[in-house]
């Protein structure tokens, strides 16, 4: 007899003696050569980002994982000459996201958070410095 129910997001299952006694049926399936995601690593070949690599944590699919892609999308893509710096507003927003979940999401150490304000003043300096062009 096998039971099986939902619990938010974890599935449970009961299993008697003799459902374990039983050979499985299960058969592997080899890895595909041609799937583009296999070990590709962060940056697809054609240079997108594969949103399916395992570095990423599951950021992606989480429950901020549009906001995480927004930003990692525009950091990668980003041609400012401080790389990213563009992207304040995204990087903000996926923070703010992160902080409504902190079970999943562990609030940020000193080191990351003077990273996050780092990344801010650059942008800053960046707008200054662009403005500063223009007017002249």
């Amino acid at each position: 007899l096998l039971v099986s129910s939902m619990v938010g997001k974890d599935r449970i299952i009961f299993a008697t003696k003799e459902d374990h006694e039983t050979p499985s049926s299960a058969e592997l399936v080899a890895d595909d050569p041609d799937d583009p995601y296999e070990e590709q690593g962060l940056i697809l070949p054609n240079g997108d980002i594969n949103w399916n690599c395992p570095c990423l944590g599951g950021m992606a699919s989480g429950p901020c994982g549009e906001q995480f892609k927004s930003a990692f999308s525009c950091f990668h893509y980003s041609t400012e000459e401080i790389k990213g710096s563009d992207c304040v507003d995204q990087f903000r927003a996926m923070q703010e996201c992160m902080q409504k979940y902190p079970d999943l999401y562990p609030q940020e150490d000193e080191n990351d958070e003077k990273a996050t304000k780092d990344l801010e003043a650059a942008s800053l300096e960046a707008s200054a410095a662009k403005e500063e062009k223009g007017s002249s």
